[in-house]
């Protein structure tokens, strides 16, 4: 018996580790501002929105940050994107999600033209009842904008919905709109970030993110 009928899942750090991808893409993006940035260390850009990121690591400016945005995408739109791992046992996890009577929805602060691909890519769409995201144009990138979103066009008790993600993003977004949040750690956020946030309930391990939703 399902504890949520409702579970809004992150998708970034959450459901794939998308790790090469997206620092290959921040490296290529730097380097036409003349910075050799060092992909090892660029795990803080998965899973805020990339302009705030940009701006917060490397110092670039709201137009400088749009530009690099730009950049960032012409290496992850035809490459980048597929360069992703989806975490071991979450396909088993979403079939016996959605099997169990509960409704998956994505809310991912991703474009969700770039999402909706990975998701069909790896077999991973069919699991879902609706996916929302961001726009190309950096519209809905904040999380709590993204699942009001959700709401609006797919209307979900909110008494009955919870949502899983890997930052503190996801659970400040999720506690703004009126919805508890899990935090995973197997993600690029760890026990001390979700702690800090007030996550309401830990993960450490797929296998355990299932144990509590089921």
């Amino acid at each position: 018996m399902p504890k949520y009928k409702y579970v809004l899942f992150d998708l970034d750090g959450t459901l794939d580790d998308p790790f090469e991808g997206i620092t290959k893409s921040v490296v290529h993006a730097m380097k036409k501002f003349g910075v050799d940035a060092d992909s090892k260390s660029l795990g803080c850009f998965i899973g805020p929105p990339l302009a705030e990121s940009f701006t917060k690591y490397f110092g670039l400016s709201e137009d400088e940050a749009k530009t690099a945005v730009e950049y960032y995408r012409e290496y992850y739109r035809p490459t980048g994107i597929f360069e992703v791992k989806i975490y071991d046992g979450i396909p088993e996890l979403l079939e016996k999600l959605k099997n169990a009577g509960c409704e998956l929805i994505l809310a991912t602060s991703k474009p969700i033209v770039f999402a909706d691909m990975i998701l069909e890519r790896y077999d991973l769409k069919k699991y879902f009842s609706a996916t929302f995201g961001s726009e190309l144009d950096g519209t809905r990138v904040k999380k709590a904008e993204v699942i009001d979103y959700a709401h609006e066009k797919y209307p979900f008790d909110k008494s009955c919905a919870v949502m899983v993600g890997d930052r503190r993003h996801d659970v400040e977004g999720a506690h703004q709109c009126g919805i508890p949040c899990i935090g995973v750690t197997f993600g690029y956020g760890d026990r001390t970030e979700h702690e800090e946030c007030g996550a309401d309930f830990i993960a450490c391990s797929v296998s355990e993110l299932e144990a509590f939703l089921i």
